[in-house]
């Protein structure tokens, strides 16, 4: 029987989410600055990411949030970095053969500074 998620979790997923919707087309960030944004790791904003329900894949910009140093993460599924690539260079943005997007400072998105939040604290 899978394990229900904490309240943390629900949180922590909430915010990811909310913060992918703000992306601007043509822009993108790192699992990473959404992480230190939050207070939390890289691989949780990751895990919230593959775990999107296809209703939310199809209506959010998840494709904008890319691995360090500006690239595509080299751990994902092949077909899933195919569509990513796609729908990054339909934004105008270029990547070079690695998955490593081109002119990568005049395309970040600043999501913004630490915040200091207890995920497990209540609201």
């Amino acid at each position: 029987m899978p394990k229900s998620k904490t309240q943390a979790f629900t949180r922590i997923r909430a915010e990811v989410i909310r913060l992918i919707a703000l992306i601007p087309s043509g822009k993108f960030t790192t699992y990473g600055s959404i992480a230190i944004h939050m207070n939390v790791v890289a691989r949780h904003v990751a895990t919230v990411i593959s775990r999107l329900t296809d209703e939310q894949s199809a209506s959010l910009p998840w494709h904008r949030v890319v691995g360090a140093e500006a690239r595509i993460s080299p751990n994902m599924p092949t077909e899933i970095a195919f569509e990513q690539r796609k729908r990054l260079e339909a934004e105008g943005l270029i990547l070079d053969s690695k998955g490593y997007i081109k002119n990568a400072d005049a395309h970040f998105h600043v999501v913004g500074v630490r915040r200091e939040i207890r995920w497990s604290d209540p609201v």
